[in-house]
């Protein structure tokens, strides 16, 4: 498998503080990541410079077999979906649902004077449909719940087929049940052979989807283990990413943790 994400020694410098700090990280095609960690460790910071929105005060960044700094980013952004709620803020309140995953086949956030054709139209309303929004595609966006706002980005991300799928903490904000209904889609989505390379941000193992592979520990911008979830999701390294002792447990391919009592 080749890598769709490559770092080497990436550092993100802003007014002489290091938000992460040579980080070297790789991502291949088929895998599925998180990247877990505090509040200010780093994460959409990781995930910015994924996406290519943020350039490196340092080190090298490959995406997708283009070296930022090298390639003209508005034609590499098309083969990248991102989903967060800086994107959120950027689409008009006013636009339908399904409106707002099409203005992603031209790489805009608000209709103008484009047109779609059958087939943007048909791929639109198959994801929403995927992301169980199947029934909004007229509503406005801005009346949308924050669960049925996040599922909307989410099948907005996917509208031009990306090669590399980030999304940054795609859960918060949810109750249990609409945290639980977006971890069972994603889940069935990272388990599609089909999917894209798939990076998640989150400060909860709760929300680890099933069919995620690896796993990114980060902590005051640096990268505390990296590996495959059954090796590196360890409650050692949980317990040093958060740094407080915590227990740490699996099943049906879901993941927990809480602390430990105090003595």
């Amino acid at each position: 498998m080749s890598d769709v994400l490559e770092l080497v020694d990436v550092s993100v410098v802003r007014d002489g503080r290091a938000l992460v700090e040579q980080v070297s990280w790789a991502v291949a095609e088929g895998e599925r990541w998180v990247i877990l960690g505090p509040n200010g460790a780093g994460k959409t910071t990781l995930l910015q410079v994924a996406s290519s929105y943020l350039f490196p005060s340092s080190g090298t960044a490959v995406i997708l077999g283009e070296k930022l700094g090298g390639v003209d980013v508005f034609d590499l952004r098309p083969r990248i979906g991102l989903a967060g709620a800086a994107m959120a803020d950027k689409l008009p309140r006013r636009q339908t649902v399904l409106e707002t995953v099409l203005t992603a086949a031209y790489g805009m956030t608000a209709t103008w004077r484009e047109t779609y054709e059958q087939p943007d139209e048909d791929r639109a309303r198959l994801l929403l449909d995927l992301l169980g929004m199947a029934e909004y595609t007229d509503r406005r966006f801005g009346t949308l719940s924050e669960g049925e706002r996040k599922r909307t980005l989410i099948a907005r991300a996917l509208m031009t087929d990306p090669e590399l799928l980030l999304l940054d903490e795609p859960a918060a904000g949810l109750d249990l049940g609409g945290r639980e209904d977006l971890v069972r889609r994603l889940g069935a989505l990272a388990r599609d052979p089909q999917a894209p390379a798939m990076v998640m941000v989150t400060h909860h193992v709760e929300e680890i989807p099933p069919g995620f592979t690896h796993v990114l520990m980060i902590r005051q911008g640096k990268v505390l283990a990296a590996g495959p979830l059954a090796e590196a999701l360890t409650p050692r390294n949980l317990s040093l990413c958060f740094g407080l002792p915590l227990t740490l447990e699996q099943q049906d391919d879901r993941w927990s943790a809480r602390g430990l009592p105090l003595r």
